[in-house]
């Protein structure tokens, strides 16, 4: 008899995330001029797997997973794996030299599903795996319990396993600010432990949240797109749980015995996430009806499928209508771009183009806002001899005749 649906579901998620680390892991080998350590001519088809990709899936875990996976869109399901052995998925411990791959575990319902799925998993792909907890030093005896979480990762197998204490700032607002210290702990563990990939536990009700607040706060089709399945330097940071709901994988903690926490910082109304998952989505699905949240995730998938296009096209329509590339002069980086090729272009298109001239003139990205590309695009479709503007990062843009200039300084 195969295990409960829905740890099925959170361990095939898992595995299908794993592949994919796997495949980098074993092009990255195959490019370097000197042969993996790990290379093995038993197993052509990955230097750092003990089994062909199409051995992954095995037909024990795949029962009862219907209507667990989320979604049908091809869209927004990550790529399928085909079905093959379970006797496949018996393999000895991993080896000292492979790839190590880090769950981050805050010690909630999603992180711990996500820290069980990993341990199950990884030994079996031939992959180790650890894990990280991150203590914000937000509430009292938050230490303890961050070493309380480390533990329980232990217990579950993994290894190495590390909690990191950090210092929330105040800039952008308590959430920002304590998610940046924690992606800032999560790239320094990664980095130090050398982990070719870093696990995630958002699930679909989690994407659901991200779009909404976008919305509400009026941002661009890039914003609405939520959160990706891959993201961070070179694709450091994965997220398997983005197509199950936040039930599924609390059902599998259920299912498993796992001991979780609930964060009092979840249900704080001080806080907007916080807000709109107890309030707002409620609320929306008690006047429009069921299936509120998944169609807010399908929503963020066609909406970054959309984004990425824009800007392959941004990037495009940037190399030709950019005079000069950005040079230095007196210690300021300068961008040159001719303004009737930018009054030609589509106004989505066009308005990527000065976001990106103005972060590569020097503005910070996170502190550069719709209103602000608004406002320098007047100065292509507006222009009435306006005076030059001042974007974040002291960065100023003028209009020069028929160039539009954006420089720091």
């Amino acid at each position: 008899m195969g295990p409960h649906p829905a740890v099925a579901a959170i361990r095939l998620a898992v595995r299908r995330v794993l592949h994919d680390v796997l495949v980098a892991h074993s092009a990255a080998s195959s490019s370097s001029p000197t042969p993996s350590a790990s290379s093995s001519p038993s197993s052509p088809s990955s230097p750092s797997s003990p089994f062909s990709p199409s051995e992954l899936s095995g037909p024990s875990e795949l029962s009862g997973l219907s209507g667990l996976s989320g979604p049908s869109s091809p869209a927004a399901s990550p790529p399928a794996r085909s079905a093959g052995s379970a006797s496949a998925l018996r393999r000895s411990a991993p080896r000292a030299d492979a790839p190590l791959v880090l769950a981050a575990c805050s010690g909630g319902a999603d992180s711990m599903a996500l820290a069980s799925a990993l341990a199950f998993e990884a030994p079996r792909l031939g992959l180790r795996a650890g894990g990280v907890t991150v203590d914000h030093g937000l509430q009292q005896g938050s230490d303890a319990r961050a070493a309380e979480v480390a533990d329980r990762m232990r217990s579950l197998g993994l290894a190495p396993v590390e909690a990191v204490a950090v210092s929330v700032g105040r800039g952008g607002g308590p959430e920002a600010a304590a998610r940046d210290a924690r992606y800032a702990a999560l790239d320094a563990a990664a980095e130090r432990h050398g982990a070719a990939a870093v696990l995630l536990g958002h699930t679909r009700d989690d994407q659901a949240e991200t779009v909404l607040l976008g919305l509400a706060r009026g941002s661009g089709t890039r914003s609405l797109s939520g959160m990706a399945w891959v993201s961070g330097t070179g694709g450091r940071y994965r997220r398997p749980f983005l197509q199950l709901d936040r039930h599924t994988v609390r059902e599998a903690c259920l299912a498993q015995s796992l001991p979780v926490w609930e964060d009092p910082h979840n249900a704080d109304p001080a806080y907007t996430r916080s807000r709109v998952r107890h309030e707002a989505l409620p609320i929306l699905e008690k006047a429009l009806g069921k299936g509120v949240v998944e169609a807010l995730a399908r929503t963020a998938q066609l909406s970054r499928d959309d984004a990425d296009a824009l800007d392959a096209w941004a990037a495009r329509a940037e190399a030709e209508v950019m005079t000069t590339a950005p040079a230095a002069a007196g210690g300021a980086q300068a961008v040159h771009l001719d303004t009737g090729g930018l009054r030609g272009l589509p106004a989505a298109v066009r308005r990527r183009v000065l976001r990106r001239a103005a972060i590569a003139a020097g503005a910070p990205a996170g502190s550069l806002f719709a209103r602000h590309i608004e406002e320098v695009d007047r100065l292509i479709t507006g222009w009435r001899g306006q005076r030059a503007l001042n974007l974040p990062g002291r960065v100023e843009v003028r209009r020069e005749g028929g160039r539009l200039v954006i420089r720091q300084g």
